[in-house]
C-alpha cells in the first residue's frame, strides 16, 4: 500500500496593502477602540492578516520584527489608550516600508508587464484622488517623498487633510520700499540691481547670498545665509547670481525687521517673474502661507507641495453637521474649511476656517461630557437624601454667623441635588476664605440625617488633618462621631475604624488616599465630598464612589478657574460659584519688592511679630540647586535664624518632611510657639492659623499667579490686617506684569483668568493631571466665544434629539472625536 503524500500547506498570501492600511486608519479614526468587523474585531484580524502574509523581501530582523509585531495585537484591547495609538502608529509604519520594499525587490521580478503609455503631466495632475488613498500616489510626492511624510504620521490622502498648520504667515500684502514698516510680513515686487553670493571672510563654512533690489519708491538690500560645504562650491555661487540677473524682476515675501545696514527682510523667499505683472507661482511668495509642524528630515516644502497635490479630495469630504446648525452659527463647510486651513485664498478665509474648525473641536468635546452626564444619570440611580431635617437646622443653630447669598445659592444647588434619585454629581469653585467647607457640612449633614455614611477626601495630611479639625468642632455640638485616616494612622486606630464603619456607627470618615483601600469598607455610603479633586487622578476618585452604591458626590476646589476651562475639564459636571466673600475681610496689602527692598521687608515682619504676629517665608526649593540660582528652604531657615532674626523662633517646614513631623511643625506654629515658618509651598493649602499676617514669597516670579493667589490666602484669615511681599528676582519685564495682578486684584477667577493667558491653560492646570484634551487648533485662551457657542449648540442639538439618531454622520463624527479625545465608546 503506497503512503498518501502529506497534505500540502496553502502557500501564504501576500499582504493585502490597500486592506490592511484602510483598517489601521479607520481605528486611528475611531479613536482606537479595538472595532467589531462583520467576521473579527480589529485585532484578530490584524493579528491573523500579520501571521498569514508571506514577506520573503523583508531582512531577517524585520521578519522578526513583523511577527513580534503581530503577536502584540493579541492583548490589543487590554493596552492602554496611548499603547494602542503606539502600537497602530508602529504598525502602519512597518506596513509602509515593507510595501515600499516589496515594489522595489518583488515587482522587477515579475513577468514583463505590458507597456503602459507615458503619463502626460495634464493626466498626472487631473488624476482623482480620493480620500483613503496613499500619499505614494499623489502627483510630485512618490515613494521617497511619502516615506518622510510617515516620520510625521501620514499615510494617507485623509491623514494630510487633517494636518492643520500651527500658524501663518501672510505675504499676500504687496507694499512698496518706501512704505516698509518694521513687524510686518509682506512681499515685494522690484528689479534687482546687483547680486552677490561669497563665502564670508569670517567664517569659511558660512555662504553669503546678497542681493540689492529696487522699486519707484526706495532701494533695499536682502540677505541669505547658506552653512554647508556644498555651498561653498563656486560653481553654486555663480549659479545664484545668474539665477538673479541685474534688471531682473522678483517678487520677495518676508517679515520686515530692522538690521544695522537698515531695513531689510528676515531671510526672504524670492521668486524671479517674468516681468512686474507676473503671475508668482511660488508656494511661500505672496501669498498666506502655512506652518506645519515638522520633525527632523522633514522639511516644509515637501509638507506643502503634498497637502497642495490631495486638496482636491478636500471636496468629497461628507458634511457631518446639519444645515440649520451652518447656518444659524454662520459656519463654511467642511470642505471649504479644510481647503482653506492650509492655502486661503486670503485672510478673510483663512478666519472662515479656523472658526469652522475651532468650532469643530469644542463643538464634540461639548457634545460628548453632555452625552456622558445624561446616561450617568439615566444608568445610575442613588439613594434620594432628605434636604431638611434636624441635624441641618441644628447645624444652622449653632454656627456663629450667618451665611453670605453666594453660599445660601450654592446650598439650595446642592439640596435640590441630593433629593433627586439621579445621583449628584457636582463642583464648588470658591476662593479662598469663601466658605466652600461649611456648605459641605450641611450637604454630610442632609447624608446622615438619612441614614446615610459620608467621607471627605482631601489631598494632602495637612488638608485632612485641616478638615477635620474644624469638622470634630462643629460635630461635637451636635453629638456625631468623626474620625481621621491618614497614611499616619496607627494600627490598632485603622481597625477600630473600620470596625465603626462596617457597622454604620460612624457617619463621616476624614482621610487622604487611604480612603480608597481595600480595608476601608462603608456599611451605607450616601455622600462623597473630595477636596481640591484635580489633584486626584480619575481612577482614585473613581475608587472611592465606588465604596458605595452610586454616592452622590460633591467636589471642591479653592483654585477658581474660567468657565471656559470649567466647561472643557468639567463639561459634564454641574458647577456651582461661591463668588462671594463672607463680610468683613480686609483685602490683603500686596506688593511687589526687588532684593534691594528686603530690609523694608524684615522691617515689616519685626514690627508684626512685636504686635505678636506670625510670618511665613515661601521658597520654591527645598536644597539648593547647581543650575538653579535660587534660595533653598533649607539654607534660608538657617540664615534668617542665625542671622537676621536671632531673636526670634524660627520654624521649617517642607515636602520632604516625614509627616509625623509636618504635622508637629504646624502644631507648634499654631500654638505660637514660633513666629516664623520658613517652608516650601506644602503650605499652600489647608494651613488655617488666623495669627499670621505676613507672607513673604521669595522668588514670586518662579510661581503661576494661581498658586501665588493660593499662598496669599495663608494669611488674612484673622481681624488683622495682613500684607503678601512677592519678592521678584527676574528683570523680565513679563514677569513683572504678571506680579502686577496680584497687586491689582484679589479675585482669585480674575486672577484664574490671567494666568491662563500668560502660562496657557495646561500650566495652569498641571500638565500631568490636567484633563485637558488635545485640541489641533482651538485655544482654550483665545476662543472662548467659540466655546459658549459650541456648548450653547450641543445642548440644543441633545435637546432636540438625545440619541444624535436623526443626524447619522454628525454622530459618526462625535464617536470618531470622542474616542481619539476622552477614549471609550460614548454609544453602548
Amino acid at each position: 500500500m503506497v503512503d498518501s503524500a502529506p497534505p500540502i500547506p496553502p502557500a501564504p498570501t501576500l499582504p493585502d496593502w490597500t486592506r490592511l492600511q484602510r483598517s489601521l486608519a479607520v481605528e486611528a479614526e475611531r479613536g482606537f477602540s479595538d472595532l467589531e468587523g462583520k467576521e473579527f474585531r480589529f485585532s484578530q484580524f490584524l493579528k491573523q492578516s500579520l501571521e498569514t502574509s508571506a514577506v520573503p523581501f523583508l531582512k531577517p530582523d524585520e521578519q522578526e520584527r513583523w511577527q513580534q509585531t503581530a503577536a502584540r495585537f493579541e492583548k490589543y484591547s487590554e493596552l492602554p489608550l496611548n499603547k494602542r495609538q503606539h502600537l497602530v502608529a508602529e504598525t502602519r509604519r512597518l506596513l509602509y516600508h515593507a510595501q515600499q520594499d516589496y515594489r522595489r525587490v518583488i515587482e522587477p521580478e515579475s513577468a514583463p508587464k505590458p507597456k503602459q503609455p507615458k503619463t502626460t503631466s495634464l493626466e498626472t495632475k487631473n488624476r482623482e484622488i480620493t480620500l483613503d488613498q496613499e500619499l505614494t500616489y499623489l502627483p510630485g510626492v512618490g515613494p521617497k517623498s511619502a516615506d518622510k511624510l510617515a516620520k510625521l504620521g501620514l499615510y494617507s490622502v485623509r491623514d494630510i487633510l487633517f494636518y492643520y498648520p500651527r500658524d501663518h504667515i501672510d505675504y499676500a500684502r504687496q507694499v512698496k520700499i518706501a512704505d516698509l514698516e518694521v513687524g510686518e510680513t509682506v512681499t515685494l515686487v522690484a528689479t534687482v540691481r546687483r547680486c552677490n553670493c561669497f563665502s564670508s571672510p569670517k567664517n569659511s563654512k558660512l555662504t553669503i547670498f546678497d542681493l540689492t533690489i529696487r522699486d519707484a519708491t526706495g532701494q533695499i538690500k536682502l540677505n541669505r545665509f547658506f552653512a554647508g560645504n556644498r555651498f561653498r562650491s563656486r560653481g553654486w555661487q555663480e549659479g545664484q547670481k545668474r539665477l538673479y540677473p541685474p534688471g531682473a524682476i522678483v517678487a520677495a515675501s518676508g517679515l520686515v525687521k530692522s538690521s544695522k545696514y537698515g531695513i531689510t527682510l528676515d531671510n526672504p523667499d524670492i521668486e524671479v517673474l517674468d516681468h512686474s505683472g507676473g503671475e508668482i507661482d511660488s508656494l511661500t511668495v505672496g501669498r498666506v502661507v502655512p506652518i506645519y509642524p515638522l520633525t527632523e528630515g522633514v522639511q516644509p516644502a515637501l509638507v506643502r507641495r503634498a497637502v497642495i497635490a490631495a486638496l482636491p479630495a478636500a471636496k468629497k469630504l461628507k458634511e457631518p453637521l446639519p444645515e440649520a446648525l451652518l447656518n444659524s452659527h454662520n459656519l463654511v463647510g467642511i470642505g471649504d474649511a479644510i481647503a482653506n486651513i492650509h492655502f486661503p485664498e486670503n485672510s478673510t478665509a483663512l478666519d472662515r476656517a479656523r472658526r469652522r474648525l475651532i468650532f469643530d473641536e469644542f463643538f464634540y468635546l461639548q457634545l460628548g461630557l453632555l452625552l456622558r452626564r445624561q446616561q450617568q444619570r439615566q444608568t445610575q440611580q442613588s439613594n434620594p437624601l432628605s434636604a431638611r431635617g434636624e441635624l441641618v437646622e441644628r447645624f444652622y443653630d449653632v454656627l456663629p454667623f450667618q451665611f453670605t447669598d453666594a453660599q445660601q445659592r450654592v446650598v439650595k444647588e446642592i439640596l435640590t441635588d441630593i433629593e433627586s434619585p439621579e445621583p449628584m454629581n457636582r463642583l464648588v469653585q470658591g476662593d479662598v476664605g469663601a466658605g466652600k467647607t461649611v456648605v459641605a457640612v450641611v450637604a454630610l449633614l442632609a447624608a446622615i440625617q438619612s441614614g446615610y455614611q459620608t467621607a471627605l477626601m482631601a489631598p494632602t495630611e495637612v488638608l485632612a488633618e485641616q478638615h477635620y479639625r474644624k469638622l470634630v468642632e462643629w460635630f461635637n455640638q451636635l453629638h456625631l462621631p468623626v474620625e481621621l485616616l491618614t497614611g499616619s494612622t496607627k494600627a490598632a486606630k485603622r481597625r477600630e475604624i473600620a470596625s465603626q464603619l462596617e457597622t454604620g456607627e460612624l457617619p463621616l470618615l476624614v482621610g487622604t488616599h487611604a480612603l480608597i483601600e481595600d480595608k476601608v469598607q462603608f456599611q451605607s455610603l450616601g455622600l462623597v465630598v473630595i477636596d481640591e479633586q484635580h489633584r486626584f487622578g480619575v481612577q482614585q476618585r473613581a475608587r472611592l464612589q465606588q465604596k458605595g452604591q452610586h454616592p452622590h458626590v460633591l467636589t471642591m476646589t479653592a483654585t477658581p478657574i474660567p468657565r471656559t476651562l470649567a466647561l472643557t475639564l468639567h463639561g459634564d459636571l454641574d458647577v456651582s460659584q461661591i463668588d462671594e466673600l463672607p463680610p468683613g475681610r480686609q483685602a490683603i496689602q500686596t506688593t511687589m519688592l526687588t532684593p534691594k527692598d528686603r530690609t523694608h521687608a524684615y522691617d515689616l515682619i519685626r514690627r508684626e511679630v512685636a504686635m505678636g504676629r506670625q510670618v511665613y517665608v515661601v521658597l520654591p526649593l527645598v536644597e539648593e540647586s547647581e543650575k538653579l540660582d535660587l534660595k533653598s528652604a533649607i539654607s534660608e531657615h538657617e540664615r534668617l535664624q542665625n542671622t537676621v532674626f536671632p531673636n526670634f523662633k524660627v520654624g521649617l517646614l517642607h515636602g520632604r518632611m516625614k509627616s509625623a513631623e509636618k504635622d508637629a511643625e504646624i502644631s507648634r506654629f499654631r500654638d505660637g510657639e514660633m513666629q516664623v515658618i520658613v517652608s516650601t509651598t506644602v503650605i499652600e493649602v489647608g494651613v488655617d492659623i488666623p495669627n499670621a499676617t505676613v507672607m513673604l514669597i521669595e522668588h514670586a516670579e518662579r510661581f503661576g499667579l494661581s498658586q501665588l493667589h493660593q499662598l496669599r490666602g495663608r494669611v488674612g484669615r484673622g481681624a488683622h490686617q495682613s500684607f503678601c511681599l512677592l519678592m521678584n528676582s527676574s528683570k523680565n519685564e513679563t514677569a513683572k506684569q504678571r506680579l502686577k495682578v496680584m497687586e491689582q486684584s484679589q479675585d482669585g477667577f480674575w486672577i484664574s483668568e490671567m494666568d491662563m493667558r500668560f502660562r496657557g491653560p495646561g500650566e495652569v492646570m498641571g500638565t500631568r493631571q490636567s484633563g485637558l484634551p488635545d485640541l489641533a487648533l482651538a485655544s482654550l485662551v483665545d476662543d472662548q466665544e467659540a466655546l459658549e457657542l459650541a456648548r450653547d449648540a450641543a445642548e440644543k442639538a441633545i435637546a432636540q434629539d438625545p440619541t444624535l439618531e436623526r443626524w447619522p454622520l454628525m454622530r459618526t463624527e462625535l464617536e470618531q472625536r470622542y474616542q481619539r479625545l476622552m477614549g471609550g465608546a460614548i454609544f453602548t
